[in-house]
């Protein structure tokens, strides 16, 4: 398989929902994973007929290189720390708290405004649907998932266009299961397997959840 498998994530979201729509959903809602899940997620639920929202949930990075996440933290919930990457890096909770500390923050600033006065929209008792652009370590994935649970949904399924190759499985301990379009040999980074994989910003977030 080669690299681009989608053009955008308007096209990842449509693939995805196709993935979805095989199967029945009972008073569905489908949240994206701010940000770049967000427009896939919008798709999806427009697709589902489904209620839109947002999840925030940010990485904790290995100190000096940021985007290789050992972790992530919610706003709310505990925070998620791969051990084995920490293992391998030598790494401590201890020495990232500053780190957590500050992703956090950010989480409950970005939430607060994505929210922007409304109240959380229910969880207990729904089919949820967490959606994001793709998945690599699950680092992310996982820190929102075990803070949906706490919210009791009726089940929860992880989404996500593509994902690399053993991550999916790897989250079914955290979801009553994961779909992804493709999982493609080769995986280095989410974006490589989009033609269009631009920044998305809490401003493109606030356009789609006010549609």
């Amino acid at each position: 398989m080669t690299d681009r498998v989608f053009a955008d994530r308007d096209d990842g979201g449509r693939r995805l929902a196709a993935e979805l729509r095989r199967r029945s959903w009972a008073d569905p809602l489908v949240l994206g994973l701010a940000r770049g899940g967000v427009p896939v997620a919008a798709v999806v639920a427009r697709l589902l007929g489904a209620e839109l929202d947002v999840v925030v949930a940010r990485k904790i990075g290995a100190p000096g290189r940021r985007e290789y996440g050992v972790g992530a933290v919610t706003p709310d919930g505990p925070a998620h720390y791969d051990e084995a990457i920490l293992r391998s890096l030598n790494l401590t909770t201890a020495r990232l708290a500053r780190t957590e500390d500050r992703e956090r923050a950010e989480a409950r600033r970005r939430l607060e405004r994505y929210r922007a006065g409304r109240p959380p929209v229910r969880v207990a008792g729904r089919d949820v649907v967490l959606v994001d652009d793709g998945l690599a370590t699950g680092v992310t994935a996982t820190a929102a998932l075990r803070e949906l649970r706490a919210a009791r949904p009726r089940t929860v399924v992880f989404a996500a266009p593509v994902a690399a190759p053993g991550a999916a499985s790897r989250l079914l301990g955290e979801a009553d299961d994961v779909v992804c379009v493709a999982e493609p040999p080769g995986f280095r980074a989410v974006g490589q397997w989009y033609a269009d994989f631009h920044q998305i910003g809490d401003e493109d977030v606030l356009d789609l959840l006010k549609r």
